[in-house]
């Protein structure tokens, strides 16, 4: 637009009815969001400067995809491409919106649930759902940890749930070969007056949590509530140089005479959280209540996705953003 017809439109904008302000402001806002997806987008391809196809860096600016993102063609193969060209929102065709989903699940408030940022979006709850695990395989599963200084270990428990697993449904389709599901169905609790099971038990899946006073931190998820289990998690966690800071479960104590290192224990009560001066776990159940916010809006992660939100908390604890992440897709 030449300067002189925008001088004209910021001049009629006294001419608009309230309806049509509206329809303007979201206009404006969907053209912002396509305009950043786009320079995110295009951010890549500038950082990314060979060919994906036969990693020639000679090209030419190649007109415009449909979704107005600069394409360009390789000088050596002709092939042309653009910044999501082999990446894994390739074939996404909504890259707005797709990082409005971003921001929300990377940003600093508690993400929304599919459903709900679905409805705000306009967009099928399965899609969103999609996208969402997308994302989980770009941000992977991490890489190793390294501990120093005093460490502060400790766990919390995640109720199982299995959605999606349609194990029922197998049981009941071929009863002879397939197994009866241990677990009840929820619909047999107010039907036939059974008891939901209070406190720790085989259902309630321990988070194994570590950090460090650097803010090195780690959260894994643990296959039991086995002593021997969680001595074989922490082994490799703590080096020789380390405090160890716990509760007074046998399997920290075991893990600090096997490394050879000094260990705190302490308690839950008012007088016993403190050992020493310094030594406590308050930054360990400090995380535990940012996990128990960030988690209670999914009403109950399925146990075969959990790693994946364990993941993705901790790397909204980094801070990684949106930007970030497309790069590195």
């Amino acid at each position: 637009m030449l300067h002189h017809d925008f001088r004209r439109f910021l001049d009629n904008l006294d001419t608009l009815n309230p309806a049509q302000i509206e329809d303007a402001q979201t206009e404006i806002r969907d053209l912002r969001r396509k305009t950043e997806a786009i320079s995110e987008i295009e951010a890549r391809t500038n950082r990314e400067y060979t060919c994906p196809f036969c990693g020639d860096n000679r090209r030419q600016k190649w007109e415009r995809t449909r979704t107005k993102i600069q394409r360009y063609r390789c000088n050596g193969c002709m092939k042309t491409y653009s910044g999501r060209t082999g990446s894994a929102i390739g074939r996404i065709h909504r890259p707005d919106l797709f990082m409005v989903v971003l921001r929300d699940m990377l940003g600093t408030s508690v993400p929304l649930s599919v459903r709900n940022l679905a409805r705000q979006l306009g967009l099928n709850k399965y899609t969103v759902w999609r996208w969402r695990m997308l994302v989980f395989s770009i941000i992977g599963t991490g890489g190793a940890t390294s501990f120093s200084g005093i460490v502060e270990a400790d766990e919390t428990y995640q109720r199982g749930s299995r959605k999606r697993s349609r194990e029922w449904v197998q049981h009941f389709v071929d009863p002879l070969n397939v197994a009866k599901p241990p677990r009840p169905r929820w619909e047999d609790y107010t039907s036939q007056g059974l008891k939901m099971m209070r406190g720790l038990s085989n259902w309630q899946l321990p988070i194994l949590t570590v950090a460090d006073r650097g803010g090195v931190r780690l959260f894994e998820r643990l296959p039991n509530r086995k002593s021997a289990t969680l001595e074989r998690a922490m082994k490799p966690l703590v080096p020789h140089d380390t405090v160890l800071c716990s509760d007074g479960a046998n399997a920290y104590a075991k893990v600090a005479d096997q490394r050879g290192i000094e260990h705190f224990v302490v308690g839950s009560k008012p007088g016993t959280r403190v050992a020493a001066g310094s030594h406590h776990i308050q930054n360990v159940n400090s995380l535990h209540a940012r996990y128990d916010k960030f988690i209670r809006p999914f009403c109950g992660t399925a146990t075969k996705n959990l790693n994946d939100y364990i993941r993705w908390l901790e790397v909204r604890l980094a801070g990684m953003t949106p930007a970030e992440l497309i790069r590195s897709s």
